[in-house]
């Protein structure tokens, strides 16, 4: 799979993938990260991106035709192609959104800056996502956290196939359920114990403690999650 992702600071990805999971997809030749400077794309000896917006207001906005000439630039036109641009009043990002991105073979992302961008750029975009209600100075970041959360729903790029089965918002008859919580060593601390059931090694009732616990953390916390009709 392929992301590429548009930006005017491509320096702000240095090191991020150049550990862990994703750095191990990229060595694998799993994923791959292309960086596109939409300064390139700018007009002029100061290569201009932006101007001032029509109405007045304060700050300066991405232009239309830079953004668009940068998205059919980037394009193979190979496989299947989605573009992304991260903004505010997008659509909520989801673990939904992550299974279906990772399906796609070049996924584009195109990250705003200063005021946002020329509005008629949504009519050469796919989808406009927002990762949460508040405002960030960029789309680098949410960029980011969306190719983190894509690339470990990869086949094969995770060591155990079950790993992405079994966590908080998978997919379950009773909607996106919350992971159940997780214990370690030592067995007591500070007067808190494991629960005896995970000490038990009655597998049947392991499991259903932690189906129980899952549904109880998920009504508690995020009711919303829970399925209430047949549909996803």
């Amino acid at each position: 799979m392929q992301f590429s992702v548009i930006t005017l600071f491509p320096e702000m990805f240095a090191g991020v993938f150049e550990h862990s999971i994703v750095s191990r997809a990229i060595k694998e030749k799993k994923i791959e990260i292309n960086l596109v400077n939409l300064r390139d794309f700018g007009e002029g000896n100061h290569k201009v991106v932006d101007d001032k917006p029509y109405g007045g207001g304060i700050g300066m906005v991405l232009r239309v035709d830079i953004l668009h000439k940068a998205i059919e630039n980037t394009k193979i036109n190979k496989g299947i192609e989605k573009v992304v641009i991260m903004d505010a009043r997008g659509k909520t990002y989801s673990q939904s959104n992550a299974e279906n991105f990772s399906k796609i073979d070049h996924l584009i992302l195109i990250c705003g800056r200063y005021e946002g961008f020329d509005e008629r750029i949504l009519n050469y975009v796919d989808y406009s996502i927002s990762i949460g209600d508040f405002i960030l100075t960029g789309g680098e970041i949410p960029a980011m956290a969306i190719i983190d959360s894509v690339t470990r729903l990869i086949p094969q790029v995770l060591s155990k196939s079950d790993a992405t089965s079994y966590e908080s918002f998978s997919l379950t008859k009773k909607g996106r359920i919350l992971e159940h919580p997780q214990y370690t060593r030592p067995e007591s601390y500070k007067g808190k114990k494991v629960p005896d059931v995970l000490l038990s090694g009655h597998e049947a009732r392991i499991k259903e403690f932690r189906t129980k616990q899952s549904f109880m953390n998920t009504k508690k916390a995020r009711p919303e999650l829970i399925r209430t009709t047949n549909e996803e």
